[in-house]
């Protein structure tokens, strides 16, 4: 069971939801668009990279309400040296398993909604290729609809018509 608590004045706001009940994942207003920025370690084979793009893809549309159309992604392999962390911050016990993802993304998805990416995305990579859930570092940038062009010289959001972006 989650219980949020909103203060209000002099006056508290509680609202209880079951565990597992479904997340909201947006905000009122209408959220797409994600650029996603793999970046690990060089030496993995080509099934587990496609095995990682596909999770996170997967995570995304499922709880981030992302159309599954709307896959772009960089996979970034980095020799040592060019990738580098802190192997124990927040005291989380890194190694050279780390994966660090960066999704730029339209913002207005709910706290909930990331928290449950989080969990979700870091569940679906140790299922799929048993990477240790502590070599994750996900990073979430949230942008406005007008700091998108898909091509064309055009701000695509601004300028196509919604049922084109689906």
């Amino acid at each position: 069971m989650k219980i949020s608590v909103k203060a209000m004045g002099a006056l508290m706001k509680i609202s209880v939801k079951p565990m597992g009940a479904p997340i909201e994942s947006k905000q009122p207003r209408e959220v797409d668009m994600p650029l996603v920025e793999i970046d690990l370690l060089e030496g993995r084979a080509q099934a587990e990279l496609d095995a990682i793009s596909d999770a996170v893809h997967e995570a995304m549309v499922a709880v981030l309400d992302v159309p599954p159309r709307d896959r772009f992604q960089v996979i970034t392999e980095r020799s040592p040296g060019y990738l580098r962390f802190d192997p124990n911050y927040l005291d989380i016990d890194r190694d050279e398993g780390f994966l660090l993802i960066r999704i730029t993304l339209a913002a207005g998805r709910t706290t909930d909604a990331k928290q449950a990416f989080y969990g979700r995305v870091a569940g679906l990579l140790a299922q799929r290729t048993g990477m240790r859930t502590d070599n994750l570092a996900v990073v979430l940038v949230e942008t406005e609809r007008e700091d998108w062009s898909f091509g064309r010289g055009q701000a695509s959001y601004l300028e196509l018509p919604r049922d084109a972006w689906r």
